[in-house]
């Protein structure tokens, strides 16, 4: 286990409050994979994670938290520089990358992403942002697996590249931006973003949550924004899983188990949503994971 990995269970393990039964290690067909240390009971929680990087979705900017991603919950909260914050803890944790946006024009950004339906460019900048800002250090996500890229991806991403990169410089951070911002820097993180973020959709927990949620859903609008995570990427996929990710108020996400698992067992998530047949299924984790599902639920053809 790499140092980074240590770490990391070890900081999970703190914020738990005692040892975490999990362990990562290699699988024999699929890379990393999270493991089960001990028995685990149907419905607990293995654990918790928080983002890397996350962005709220441009459609919701004014409605849910800049930081956070938690709904806003009637006209309370601060609203700082066109965002809304859900309280002063959120609005100082994004003070570094947000001091930063609020000094650069993104139109041009903005109306290249919506032209394009483009959601992942808005997560590199935030990034970018933060490295700029000392939050985090520019080679944070490289321990993450990165997508598979066609070449034609690879020349879309080189345009949006030139584009922030000419948004940042025409900003005035160019002696920031020469430490870290190559186009290789570029490629590379959204290559690992592409496949590793998350889709946060919040479990809705009053009535008036249910019904903003409902409301969400009809407007195609249910996801609050998106995040990447340490731990929560090392889960493979089983379109029949055993565990499953939630998020309650925020973009924390909690692990937690959906049967009885036993000592040593493979610890997996659905990246997808399982309800669908398994062709469809095949169809989107080949051409948006780069793998072939052969879980049990697939080669039973179910």
């Amino acid at each position: 286990m790499s140092l980074l990995l240590r770490r990391l269970l070890n900081t999970a393990a703190a914020a738990a409050r005692g040892p975490l039964p999990i362990r990562v290690a290699l699988t024999d067909t699929a890379g990393r994979g999270v493991f089960a240390t001990r028995p685990i009971a149907a419905g607990e929680v293995l654990h918790s994670a928080q983002p890397l990087v996350s962005h709220p979705s441009r459609s919701l900017l004014h409605e849910v938290c800049y930081s956070c991603l938690r709904r806003k919950a009637g006209k309370g909260g601060d609203s700082s520089g066109g965002c809304y914050f859900c309280s002063d803890a959120c609005r100082q944790h994004a003070q570094g990358f947000h001091g930063i946006e609020k000094n650069v024009d993104w139109s041009l950004l903005d109306d290249h992403c919506s032209s394009r339906g483009l959601k992942y460019p808005y997560m590199v900048k935030r990034l970018a942002c933060m490295v700029i800002s000392g939050a985090v250090a520019a080679d944070c996500l490289d321990i993450l697996q990165p997508a598979h890229l066609h070449q034609s991806i690879i020349t879309e991403m080189e345009e949006e590249f030139e584009l922030l990169d000419s948004t940042f410089r025409k900003a005035g951070f160019k002696e920031e931006l020469a430490t870290f911002f190559t186009k290789q820097w570029y490629i590379n993180v959204l290559a690992r973003i592409r496949v590793n973020a998350f889709r946060i959709e919040l479990v809705a927990s009053s009535y008036e949550d249910l019904l903003s949620s409902a409301i969400a859903s009809v407007a195609c609008d249910a996801s609050v924004g998106n995040a990447v995570y340490m731990l929560p990427s090392f889960y493979n996929h089983d379109c029949d899983p055993n565990t499953h990710i939630v998020w309650l108020e925020n973009a924390d996400a909690k692990l937690k188990t959906l049967r009885d698992i036993d000592e040593g067992e493979e610890l997996c998530i659905c990246y997808i949503d399982a309800s669908m047949d398994v062709n469809a299924r095949q169809k989107i984790l080949a051409e948006g994971f780069g793998f072939q599902c052969r879980c049990l639920r697939c080669l039973s053809g179910d």
